[in-house]
């Protein structure tokens, strides 16, 4: 059986072996893993997904909404009211404070479980051999030994030795920023001044194959591949306040500086001057302070950024925290990387073109259901010659298909039926 110590540096022999002794390096042969063998390293090394770091738990997320500098202040104040014998003020201000952090994580709450929803929906599967027999799986149940199938158009969703390449070439543009395929072939490679991603045998988590078709072994899963160590990196990147949260921060601190000053001058002026009793100018002087404090200052603000938020949904654009609105308002260049992130990656047809007509395709993704239409009526091959003509010239100029999950996949998410020839 194979051990994780067998695969801890198996990137740094891997691509010097010959292709038919990687299935030897990998504890594994050309008819695949058994299926009880796959299960048993599943276990072991676990699924191949990219572990995201643990979040704030539920409550802290909830509580972090009453603590910010400005609340804070507003708890203070709505307690110097009290004190001040001005309990409906002092109610006023706390309810305030409370509706507005509800209101705060109620809208944080709906982008990060629509957050969610999107992960839920990225779901792939991968082509591997088990058993002897070519099957379809889950992504996050490859593991370490799968033979894996790879053709064009389709996503690498492991870190795998090549053992066959037919005119194969990969996008590694996740990985290395260049858009340019890279040209993959199965020999062995002897050089030793070459990174992992330069290794014209290897293949890695991320890419996708741009043409030609190759079948590989995987090697590395999960947060062991290139990607799940860039994953790594990334999220030990630490949380910094947004340049709205450090401007409230700062008003916060002049607008207590300024009232505890005024509470403490008219305090004076009270006893000294007034001749007032020491307790009541006391009470006067926290009723100035609770009246310099803006108690409408933050709802207000969260107000305005969560109307910020309702107008980039219906832009499909989500916004995880409101103070990341006032944030996305002075940025003037954005970077980033079409495929995978602007777009899937998933090249769907939506219409078609005949010589007097244009028609409307249904569907999206990869999934085999869609319709044909014709303003109000649907359109088939069988129906129309033009359509027929047009759908031969497709499949005889395409070598994509569509292969159905097992059993497992169709009980837990959705069928996908083979399509019917034309």
């Amino acid at each position: 059986m194979a051990t994780e110590d067998d695969f801890k540096t198996m990137d740094q022999i891997i691509y010097r072996v010959a292709a038919k002794q990687v299935y030897d390096q990998l504890k594994t042969n050309k008819d695949g893993l058994s299926s009880e063998e796959a299960k048993e390293r599943l276990q072991q090394f676990g699924k191949n997904t990219i572990k995201e770091k643990q979040g704030r738990p539920l409550y802290l997320q909830f509580l972090s909404n009453f603590i910010s500098m400005m609340a804070i202040l507003l708890w203070i104040s709505g307690g110097i009211a009290f004190v001040a014998k001005m309990p409906e003020l002092g109610v006023a201000v706390w309810c305030v404070n409370i509706i507005n952090g509800i209101f705060s994580f109620i809208q944080e709450y709906k982008a990060s479980k629509a957050t969610e929803a999107l992960k839920s929906m990225l779901a792939s599967y991968a082509r591997v051999i088990r058993d002897g027999k070519e099957v379809q799986i889950l992504t996050d149940e490859l593991v370490p030994g799968d033979v894996m199938l790879i053709t064009e158009g389709e996503k690498i969703s492991a870190d795998a030795r090549l053992i066959e390449a037919s005119d194969l070439q990969v996008n590694q543009s996740a990985l290395t920023g260049e858009s340019n395929p890279v040209r993959k072939f199965s020999d062995a490679i002897h050089r030793n001044d070459l990174t992992n991603l330069e290794i014209a045998n290897l293949i890695f988590t991320g890419s996708t194959v741009s043409s030609g078709s190759g079948k590989a072994v995987v090697f590395k899963t999960g947060m062991d591949t290139e990607l799940g160590k860039i994953a790594g990196l990334t999220q030990n990147v630490t949380d910094e306040q947004s340049p709205l949260q450090k401007e409230l921060n700062r008003l916060t601190k002049q607008i207590s500086i300024i009232a505890l000053t005024f509470g403490f001058i008219f305090f004076v002026l009270a006893v000294f001057f007034v001749k007032d009793p020491v307790a009541e100018s006391f009470i006067f002087a926290l009723g100035m302070i609770v009246a310099f404090i803006p108690e409408g200052l933050l709802p207000t603000v969260t107000l305005a950024l969560a109307r910020g938020v309702q107008r980039m949904v219906k832009k499909n654009a989500l916004v995880k925290n409101l103070s990341s609105v006032e944030t996305l308002g002075c940025t003037t260049v954005i970077c980033t990387d079409k495929t995978g992130t602007l777009t899937q990656n998933e090249m769907t047809v939506n219409h078609l073109w005949l010589p007097d007509k244009e028609l409307e395709v249904t569907g999206t993704g990869y999934a085999p259901k869609g319709e044909i239409i014709d303003g109000d009526h649907k359109i088939t091959s069988k129906t129309n010659p033009d359509v027929n003509l047009l759908l031969t010239a497709a499949i005889l100029c395409s070598n994509a298909r569509i292969l159905p999950p097992d059993e497992k996949i169709h009980a837990t998410l959705y069928s996908v039926t083979r399509p019917k020839p034309v």
